[in-house]
């Protein structure tokens, strides 16, 4: 299968190339980007034939069935509605859109078309997330009381640009980080948030975007979520911790695109240190991704996935404006 890649991202570049490639039989045939005076030493560097500023001429390809979307977050949707129409599969970063009506026109459309829709939600993809949630679904640590996720983070230079400075374009840390802490949470204890408080600033590198957040989410089975994203901590490490009334699992830096970390689970008996599957979490993504589209099985993170992620992003945002508890609005999904 033949891929049309739009946008000619650092994720893009380090990672989703490989991963596709990875899986026998597949390529990419296509890159477009609105830049045009970078893209062709890009499409070079990467060996990809094709180089175009023109969607639509990239997805008249017939030899191509698959686009991988990950330009800026303003572009997904329209971006999205068109490779849909084409009758192409589409695999689109995080957050699908800048709307969560926009997200559903997305997730409907390829309904509607029969086409494989998914979000490219790389971190239930590692082997670490799956153990901790194969950990949970045993019983291992009894009834789960609560989660906590840190994702504070220093965000590289060659990354911030519209990151933290454009609104208009995505830009922010909750569109950004807190969007991927909603998925986690939700794929790992299989339940969706109901409510949020949260709080929000500029901490040093946001302009007229925050670039901080801390939020406490309710489960609907009396769970707690404490959520703590940033692009300003150099050194403060990024994990997650799950504590049951039987036991409490550690995990240490694994909240990064490498299969990296530690996981501990301490319990009665004892402290365990737990093994985990160190596969590429992008390899995984797009082989689940290419099985949807093979009738077998479905997408790690499928459209609707991306659709409940990004309302708990909103919800996020929002409760940290308004400064009040602000009930999450999943769009009837």
């Amino acid at each position: 299968m033949r891929w049309v890649f739009v946008g000619a991202s650092t994720i893009a570049a380090q990672y989703m190339i490989g991963a596709v490639r990875s899986q026998a039989g597949h390529d990419v045939s296509w890159i477009v980007s609105g830049s045009e005076g970078r893209v062709g030493e890009w499409a070079k560097s990467h060996e990809i034939p094709n180089v175009t500023t023109d969607l639509a001429k990239a997805l008249t390809d017939n030899d191509a069935s698959a686009v991988y979307i990950s330009s800026t977050n303003e572009k997904h949707h329209a971006q999205a509605m068109a490779a849909i129409e084409a009758g192409k599969h589409v695999l689109c970063e995080k957050p699908l859109a800048m709307s969560l009506s926009d997200a559903i026109e997305m997730t409907g459309a390829a309904r509607n078309a029969g086409v494989v829709f998914a979000t490219n939600h790389h971190l239930r993809c590692s082997g670490s997330h799956r153990k901790i949630r194969e950990l949970i679904a045993q019983g291992r640590i009894g009834q789960v009381l609560s989660l906590r996720i840190f994702h504070a983070v220093h965000l590289p230079q060659h990354l911030q640009g519209w990151r933290i400075n454009d609104a208009s374009a995505g830009g922010g840390v909750i569109p950004d980080i807190t969007v991927h802490d909603a998925d986690v949470a939700r794929f790992l204890l299989g339940e969706d948030p109901v409510d949020v408080v949260a709080q929000m600033t500029a901490s040093g590198m946001g302009d007229g975007v925050e670039d901080s957040a801390m939020s406490v989410w309710m489960m609907p089975s009396g769970a707690m979520v404490m959520s703590h994203e940033s692009f300003t901590h150099p050194f403060a490490g990024s994990g997650l911790e799950v504590h049951g009334s039987e036991g409490s699992i550690f995990a240490r830096g694994v909240m990064t695109q490498e299969p990296v970390g530690e996981i501990e689970i301490v319990t009665a008996e004892g402290r365990e240190h737990i093994s985990y599957s160190s596969h590429s979490l992008y390899e995984q993504g797009v082989a689940d991704f290419v099985g949807a589209i093979a009738g077998q099985g479905r997408p790690a993170a499928d459209g609707i996935d991306g659709i409940k992620s990004l309302a708990v992003a909103h919800a996020v945002r929002e409760a940290a404006q308004s400064g009040t508890r602000v009930t999450i609005d999943y769009g009837g999904f």
